[in-house]
């Protein structure tokens, strides 16, 4: 299982990396393993502003669906539109050309509540 240590995780299984005050977000290659092929991310928040833990938008597999929750608070300023025609890069590249959203983070200080690459592998008994 890939679980990159230059990223940080959530106990809701997203993945952030900071560049600055910019997050990019995304899922782990262990969430998209739990919900099996991905047919649709949808992402209705671009451009608003969101607290840590809201619902920014959902990932759609054949056998279920999930709420994405932003892991840190911000403005929504981008969707990976490739998503829209090509879900299943949540898939075959999670931390890649599956990324989902980027924030403008209101909350520096946030980044600290996040987990480490070896917090994560513990959640997930890796």
């Amino acid at each position: 299982m890939n679980i990159p240590s230059e990223l940080k995780y959530t106990k809701d299984h997203e993945w952030v990396k900071i560049d600055g005050d910019i997050a990019t977000v995304g899922i782990t290659d262990f969430a998209q393993g739990e919900l099996g092929d991905i047919v649709y991310v949808e992402v209705e928040t671009l451009d608003e502003t969101l607290d840590k833990e809201e619902v920014f938008g959902t990932v759609e597999a054949v056998k279920t669906v999930s709420d994405l929750f932003l892991p840190l608070s911000g403005e929504i300023i981008e969707f990976n539109e490739v998503l829209e025609d090509e879900p299943e890069k949540v898939n075959t590249d999670p931390y890649g050309e599956g990324w989902m959203i980027k924030v403008k983070m209101s909350d520096s200080s946030e980044i600290d509540d996040l987990m480490s690459d070896e917090d994560y592998k513990a959640l997930i008994g890796a």
